[in-house]
């Protein structure tokens, strides 16, 4: 309605826009916002009440001894060669460990498919793929060399065991958003399931299995370099000697091996990956 001035009158029209929010109403996005930011105030204050300045300093004064008596590292020959050895059987774990893993992996993945596995199947796999990732690594690495002794057999075993959960919930995600066209269509000629998987399902995920085998190669060798560390063979049982040992050069040594081959194994990788795409 217009106003003797000529200017519309929008009094009981106008209103103020306000974004809206997922939380269904403003004061429940406000109260969830204000609930986080107490409780993480409240954990800090728990977890850190019984840290003192005193001890703060001494930890960094500690710090800096330990990194004074790592440099230079120790690069003697018979470290080297020791280093280079436990480091070909981390690297040999991974890439075992990965092809054991992506190999038990692969049916659990189209098991868990929704799109293409019947439900009691989907539910069986769905379960699968819920315990194998439910416990650390480090704890299945425990089992391991409780069940098979400590040596390189506990690594694959626990690195294989956590490939599963890893691959098959990504893998059978990629399975799920697959073109549908294409399956029916194949469905449609009067195809077996297993023609329709071949020629309709796998074409359209081959180039992703490629790259998620690939990244969890690279994950593979980041994680045989910590199992070590409880025994599952590879470099990560030499840093332990070296620390308990009170070997800190060596240690340095090791370290730096370890950064040197995760940046490589990163960097094949990463080429891998933008060579499949």
């Amino acid at each position: 309605m217009a106003t003797g001035d000529g200017h519309a009158d929008v009094g009981s029209t106008d209103q103020t826009w306000r974004r809206p929010t997922a939380f269904g109403s403003h004061r429940l996005k406000w109260a969830v916002y204000i609930g986080a930011t107490l409780f993480v105030l409240w954990s800090l204050v728990s977890l850190l009440s019984g840290v003192s300045l005193g001890r703060v300093l001494t930890g960094v004064n500690n710090g800096v001894l330990l990194l004074e008596a790592m440099v230079p590292p120790n690069t003697a020959s018979e470290n080297v060669d020791r280093v280079v050895g436990y480091m070909g059987e981390t690297i040999a774990m991974a890439f075992v460990a990965t092809f054991t893993g992506v190999l038990i992996s692969v049916p659990i993945a189209f098991g868990a498919a929704e799109n293409i596995a019947p439900r009691p199947i989907y539910y069986l796999n769905r379960g699968i793929i819920s315990i194998t990732r439910a416990i650390d690594e480090l704890i299945i690495a425990i089992i391991a060399v409780k069940a098979v002794g400590v040596g390189p057999l506990a690594g694959i075993i626990a690195i294989s065991y956590l490939t599963i959960g890893f691959f098959s919930k990504l893998f059978a995600e990629d399975i799920e958003d697959i073109d549908m066209g294409a399956k029916e269509a194949i469905d449609a000629t009067g195809a077996s399931r297993f023609q329709t998987l071949v020629y309709a399902v796998i074409p359209q995920v081959a180039p992703r299995f490629i790259g998620l085998t690939v990244y969890r190669w690279d994950i593979n060798i980041r994680s045989s370099t910590i199992i070590g560390i409880v025994g599952a063979g590879g470099i990560g049982t030499l840093l332990l000697r070296a620390f308990e040992r009170y070997e800190f050069d060596f240690a340095a040594l090791i370290l730096l091996s370890i950064i040197a081959v995760v940046l490589a194994g990163e960097l094949f990788s990463a080429y891998i990956r933008r060579r499949v795409q």
